[in-house]
């Protein structure tokens, strides 16, 4: 009996020194995790735009993920791609003509694309897209280009033929600027040599510091693109020191990248840390200490307005963008001036194919592609067909809701956990953090919105 009671208590005893080891790993790892990659030096004492920003009208449009339907649009390979994704491809070059038939309606006096040109980098596509923009430049409307994740010395460019997936020709990290060099290469009154960084000037007063966050570089030849963002230590010097110049020249500067500085849902940095730029809080408390309040950002599909507050460092609202290969196809067109941007947004996925019901399947077709995916996510767990059925049906619409901005939370039914088996019911506890978070549509709002960028 001594012996049972003592080999209880052994047993015990073990498992409480392993439940202390694991949280106190969780604890070091959360600290760890917490703490910037390089160094920052914040503008000490933050700087107050306290003149406001000159006047600019400007449209934002991101992901284009432009494809040309002729390297494939049937077949086995490609309708493998065209599943496992959100992105419209078939009607990329229809959309983008549309946007820029809406902006050059609209009076803008220039246009941003934080990233993601083109469907994988390929030279075509990003020839059809720089020959679509020329119509915007054209009509003296100056665009601002910055790559994205896809856009550079990417490994998955290729055509489709039946099962096959054909590698074709890619721009490289150097290509790029070049190819760009009417978007905002060309006129740069600042640039990181090599690099496809650059500062521009749209309006007198207002300078545009455009950043590549991308890890492009990073890519090999047969392998999967990096999607993550990050900078090296001398792309913040030379962030710092573009900073510091805007200051001691009395200009107003607003922010361009593809990935994001401040987190779009509670739980975006646990599930999603790639679209985040890496050392993002810091990343941003360092732009908004020299009184950057606006940056503009894509690459996660959702339209969505996000505010962070750094205390002394001061704050900044990362304005992410959908995507315009992604229903329902978003155009934002703000009006900066004095401690004001007001926001409006449309919604151009109705306006392709007028009188139809394009629009509705579009919507429907993202729908469908997010449930595909959550049902794959959760068969990795090995929770049952039926379950994960059940559970991509609640996850699909919460995302889609992210995807639309401005999110109703009496929109969202509650899963009924009793529906699920044991192991179903465990795995939706440790991923409902998802659907709870993209739910919550934290102000200020995401479509048409004013922001208030005074102290």
């Amino acid at each position: 009996m001594k012996s049972r009671v003592r080999t209880r208590n052994v047993i015990l005893g073990i498992v409480l020194a392993l439940v202390v080891i694991g949280a106190g790993y969780t604890m070091v790892s959360r600290y760890l995790a917490s703490r910037p990659s390089l160094d920052y030096a914040m503008a000490e004492p933050a700087v107050k735009n306290v003149d406001g920003y000159p006047s600019a009208r400007f449209a934002v449009m991101s992901d284009l993920h432009y494809y040309d339907t002729s390297l494939g649009t049937t077949g086995a390979s490609f309708e493998e791609v065209l599943g496992s994704d959100r992105k419209l491809l078939k009607e990329t070059a229809g959309l983008l003509d549309l946007a820029i038939d809406d902006i050059l309606a609209s009076g803008v006096e220039f246009v941003l694309i934080p990233g993601d040109l083109t469907k994988d980098g390929e030279v075509v596509n990003h020839d059809d897209v720089a020959t679509a923009l020329s119509r915007l430049s054209d009509a003296g409307v100056q665009t601002y280009v910055v790559p994205g994740n896809h856009d550079a010395n990417n490994p998955e460019a290729f055509e489709f033929d039946g099962d096959r997936k054909i590698p074709v020709a890619a721009v490289t990290q150097t290509e790029f600027p070049e190819l760009y060099n009417d978007f905002g290469y060309g006129d740069a009154i600042l640039r990181d040599e090599g690099t496809s960084r650059y500062v521009a000037e749209p309006v007198d007063g207002l300078w545009l510091l455009a950043l590549d966050s991308t890890r492009s570089e990073e890519n090999e030849p047969g392998g999967e693109e990096v999607t993550a963002g990050a900078f090296t230590q001398e792309q913040v010097a030379w962030i710092e020191q573009v900073l510091k110049d805007a200051q001691a020249q009395n200009k107003s500067v607003i922010c361009m990248m593809h990935h994001g500085v401040v987190e779009h849902w509670k739980g975006q940095a646990k599930l999603h840390p790639e679209y985040l730029v890496a050392d993002y809080p810091y990343v941003g408390e360092l732009l908004a200490s020299y009184g950057v309040r606006l940056v503009f950002t894509g690459h996660y599909h959702a339209q969505d307005v996000a505010r962070a507050d750094y205390g002394d460092s001061g704050f900044i609202y990362d304005i992410e963008t959908g995507s315009l290969a992604t229903a329902p196809c978003p155009v934002r067109y703000c009006d900066l001036g004095g401690q004001k941007l007001a926001i409006d947004s449309a919604m151009i996925v109705d306006e392709l194919r007028p009188g139809t019901d394009f629009g509705s399947k579009a919507r429907d077709f993202v729908l469908a592609t997010i449930a595909s995916e959550a049902f794959d996510v959760s068969r990795g767990y090995k929770v049952s067909e039926v379950d994960s059925q059940y559970i991509a049906e609640n996850v699909a619409p919460a995302f889609v809701a992210h995807y639309n901005g401005d999110e109703d939370p009496s929109e969202e039914v509650a899963v009924d956990t009793g529906e699920l088996s044991l192991w179903g019911k465990f795995i939706w506890s440790q991923q409902v953090y998802v659907v709870d978070g993209l739910w919550v549509d934290v102000e200020p709002g995401d479509n048409d919105v004013v922001l208030e960028l005074a102290e």
